[in-house]
């Protein structure tokens, strides 16, 4: 089993490597992928985040770290592990700001779930290499 610093280095080394589609994004029950439909997403080794649809590029930021208390959520993980996102605008983007905890990861695949501290709604987010 891998420590937590061994987990946050491999997530991280993963999702540099190539570039990302988001092919689920659901927001407390509603399916918004579609909102992201055509930008691949680039983690870039600095801390940087781009999202670029033909001649569109949103910036944002992202993160890996190793949370081992708890408080912040509710996903039951033996390792909390997690998985930062942070776009400042626009709104679509915005939603997708968060400390994700990891479900699963491959090396095609990375799945998120959050829950909602407020109202306790559960999103989940996927992302798929391209």
């Amino acid at each position: 089993m891998q420590t937590s610093a061994e987990t946050v280095q491999a997530v991280s080394n993963l999702v540099v490597s190539g570039t990302w589609s988001i092919t689920n994004y659901v927001d407390s029950g509603t399916d918004e992928t579609n909102d992201y439909a055509g930008y691949s997403f680039s983690f870039n080794a600095d801390g940087s985040l781009d999202a670029v649809n033909g001649g569109t590029t949103i910036t944002g930021s992202w993160s890996v770290t190793s949370d081992d208390s708890s408080d912040d959520d509710d996903y039951d993980s033996t390792d909390d592990i997690d998985f930062n996102i942070f776009f400042s605008t626009p709104p679509n983007f915005e939603e997708l700001s968060d400390d994700w905890d990891i479900v699963s990861r491959s090396s095609t695949r990375i799945e998120l779930i959050d829950i909602s501290g407020g109202n306790g709604g559960t999103d989940s987010l996927t992302f798929e290499k391209n």
